[in-house]
C-alpha cells in the first residue's frame, strides 16, 4: 500500500502569517488558489504534489493551548526535508521561534519551530536510506 498525506487542512487567525510561515520553511510552496466561503477567506499553498488547506478562523482560539500539555490536539506536524540546516537558517532569519529540543540521532536530525500562532513544526533529514537506522527508536537522540 502507498501512502503519503496529500494536504492538511487547519484553521488559523492570520492567513498571511501562515502563508510566511510555510513559505519561509518551504520557498518552492505557492498559493494554488484562494478564495472566500461563507465571508471567510480560505486558500491552498504548497507544490502539485502537497499542500496545506488553510482557513480563516471566524471567532478567536479558545484557551491557550500549548503543544505537549496534554490537551486533545495536534501537537506538531512533521515534514521530510534535504537540508534541516538550511531550513533552520530561513525560519530563523525569518524571526520565528526555534523550539528544538536536544537530540543527536546518528540518523536523523530534527528541528521544531513555532509558527506565529504557537503550532509546532518538525523538520527531519535522514541521514541514511537504511530504514531501520532512521527509525532505530534504540539509539539516543
Amino acid at each position: 500500500m502507498t501512502l503519503r498525506l496529500e494536504h492538511a487542512n487547519l484553521t488559523v487567525q492570520d492567513i498571511d502569517e501562515s502563508v510566511r510561515f510555510l513559505q519561509a520553511a518551504f520557498p518552492d510552496f505557492e498559493i494554488r488558489r484562494e478564495g472566500l466561503n461563507d465571508g471567510r477567506r480560505w486558500l491552498h499553498i504548497g507544490t502539485d504534489d502537497t499542500y496545506m488547506a488553510l482557513n480563516e478562523a471566524r471567532r478567536p482560539a479558545a484557551g491557550d493551548r500549548v503543544p505537549y500539555d496534554g490537551r486533545p490536539g495536534i501537537n506538531h506536524l512533521g515534514y521530510e526535508v534535504d537540508d534541516v540546516d538550511a531550513l533552520r537558517a530561513r525560519l530563523a532569519a525569518a524571526g520565528f521561534t526555534d523550539s528544538t529540543y536536544p537530540n543527536s540521532h546518528p540518523h536523523r536530525k530534527r528541528v521544531y519551530f513555532n509558527d506565529a500562532e504557537g503550532n509546532d513544526w518538525e523538520f527531519v533529514e535522514y541521514l541514511s536510506d537504511d530504514v531501520a537506522l532512521r527509525n532505530d527508536y534504540d539509539l539516543p537522540g
